[in-house]
């Protein structure tokens, strides 16, 4: 289910925002038995929950799709959050796994969707995945965001101030690692030797803090919506 080989051991300091407050209580009960988890704040309407996103700060926030305030409008705080490149990673609680709701996650900048239909003794690894800066997906949405990565064009990853976050060749080697190429191929490919490609690739993870390909293509991915947003 997850892309990770280790947890690490640093506090988890987490934003719970769920459709009303018994359920945010519910799932904050939950990860508070958790030693390395601490609860930031509990939320059920989007403006609270991007408040306590801008002033807290918090590593994690595990977010419904659906909010006191309406349905969706958990996906429309992810998207401000990525648009505002909040550092917080988010986990968008989902009912179903359904194709157009874990694309627009991912698109969004989620970092691992979770589904009300997984035992809930579940949802700590998930957190403990995403807070190592790993993603929580499992083949089947990979292969929804994958097949939508084939049409969305060119990668592009840009900071805060819309500025390039990439050299023009580490921006090839995440076009390359998006093509599934292995650090051989891409090495073959650009003229390079293995051991640069993965010192590029070194690199790359160190400026999106994303730490595995899989990550990469996703983090990718989520800045083609910055990128189009940009050139309206």
């Amino acid at each position: 289910m997850a892309h990770a080989e280790h947890f690490s051991g640093e506090t988890a300091h987490i934003l719970v925002g769920d459709s009303t407050p018994m359920q945010c209580e519910l799932l904050a009960r939950v990860l508070k038995a958790e030693r390395d988890f601490h609860i930031a704040a509990i939320a059920s309407d989007s403006e609270q929950i991007l408040r306590y996103l801008s002033d807290l700060k918090p590593s994690i926030a595990v977010v419904s799709a659906d909010l006191q305030d309406g349905p969706g409008t958990g996906l429309k705080v992810l998207a401000e959050a990525h648009t505002k490149h909040l550092r917080t990673r988010c986990i968008l609680l989902l009912d179903l796994s359904d194709r157009r709701w874990v694309i627009a996650a991912f698109r969004n900048g989620a970092r691992g969707v979770f589904f009300r239909a997984q035992p809930l003794d579940l949802l700590p690894k998930c957190i403990r995945i995403v807070h190592q800066g790993q993603i929580w997906a499992n083949t089947r949405e990979l292969n929804y965001v994958l097949e939508a990565l084939a049409g969305a064009g060119a990668l592009h990853l840009f900071d805060a101030n819309g500025k390039s976050m990439l050299t023009q060749r580490e921006a090839e080697v995440v076009r390359l690692v998006a093509e599934g190429l292995t650090n051989r191929e891409i090495a073959g490919k650009l003229q390079l030797s293995e051991h640069t490609v993965k010192n590029y690739i070194f690199r790359i993870f160190d400026k999106t803090g994303v730490s595995s390909r899989v990550g990469l293509v996703l983090y990718a991915f989520s800045q083609q919506k910055i990128a189009q947003g940009q050139k309206t």
